[in-house]
């Protein structure tokens, strides 16, 4: 479905919007950090709602999506920089300080009760009584290739990186970084890393469904709810990943606390599963790994919240 050049073609269009972002190593973790929280969004998902939608020969006037926050401020920014609308369905706990910035964006915004699945289900519904087309977060195959091109990018940064450790979600960050690294260093070793209280995938990769899966409140807001039926995801994390793993909400909030006041870096909690997973010893560090950052949208109480905790350890 998605090969070398789907990748190449999704670097090369969307280059003029987005930052090639730094990787950086921190000797205390032994982890290369990839900053997609340094994006005009703070967040990867710029990469891929821009490869789809500069991929239309025409933009419609009108695109629609449901977003936990960084999707959409990425689907906003893109109608903005091809003269068009968007419409964004959140759910009713969004982060205020994602609903603000794709507010700013000239975005739409409606919140929907319930959690991201409810958001999804309201703006596909919605799409489709008005003839317009719903943006995916992860089930496209061109946004999957936008966020492919972080793989091609950090590769070119560490050619000799071992290991990735990629949030996973709906599974179109972590089938885009896998299979672009995977057609380049087949021997690449990639783990997908989410929260216990929304282990969609860990379930759909070891049990082979996702029936019976609770889903609790998370600090991984951008990590959380339940995949679209039929999603395209569903079938490439198998070709995509070798391993995934969960880490708890007392572990994702130690390790927001350690990338702000170690690395002065401020990183949502879907961002930091990475290091969560290396520094609760569930994921070793001999071989060279990279830890990718996928978005720093976090709401200042709750990065306070994070730190007032962290420092009453």
């Amino acid at each position: 479905m998605l090969s070398s050049s789907n990748f190449l073609n999704a670097q090369s269009r969307i280059q003029p919007h987005v930052l090639k972002t730094p990787s950086t190593f921190d000797k205390k973790s032994h982890l290369h950090f990839k900053w997609e929280n340094h994006q005009p969004t703070h967040s990867f998902k710029v990469r891929g709602a821009l490869n789809k939608i500069l991929a239309m020969k025409d933009p419609p006037p009108l695109l629609i999506t449901g977003s936990a926050g960084n999707h959409g401020q990425a689907v906003a920014l893109a109608a903005q920089i091809t003269g068009v609308r968007a419409w964004v369905f959140v759910p009713e706990n969004t982060p205020a300080v994602k609903v603000n910035r794709m507010l700013e964006l000239g975005a739409k915004v409606e919140r929907v009760p319930g959690l991201y699945g409810d958001a999804e289900a309201k703006a596909i519904q919605t799409a489709r009584e008005r003839g317009a087309p719903f943006i995916s977060p992860y089930n496209d195959p061109e946004v999957i290739a936008g966020a492919g091109t972080i793989a091609l990018e950090w590769l070119a940064q560490l050619p000799a990186l071992e290991r990735m450790l990629v949030p996973a979600g709906g599974g179109g960050l972590i089938s885009g970084v896998g299979l672009a690294a995977k057609a380049l260093r087949p021997e690449i070793e990639i783990i997908g890393v989410l929260s216990e209280a929304s282990p969609y995938l860990y379930h759909q990769f070891y049990f082979g469904h996702m029936q019976d899966v609770v889903e609790l409140p998370t600090m991984t807001d951008g990590l959380a709810g339940a995949v679209e039926e039929g999603s395209i995801t569903l079938e490439l994390i198998f070709q995509a990943c070798d391993a995934f793993v969960q880490v708890s909400e007392a572990e994702v909030a130690r390790a927001v606390a350690y990338l702000y006041q170690e690395l002065g870096e401020t990183v949502e909690g879907s961002g930091a599963v990475g290091l969560a997973a290396v520094m609760a010893g569930k994921v070793e560090t001999t071989r060279s790994t990279g830890a990718l950052v996928s978005g720093g949208n976090i709401d200042a109480e709750k990065l306070q919240a994070v730190l007032t905790r962290d420092a009453g350890r």
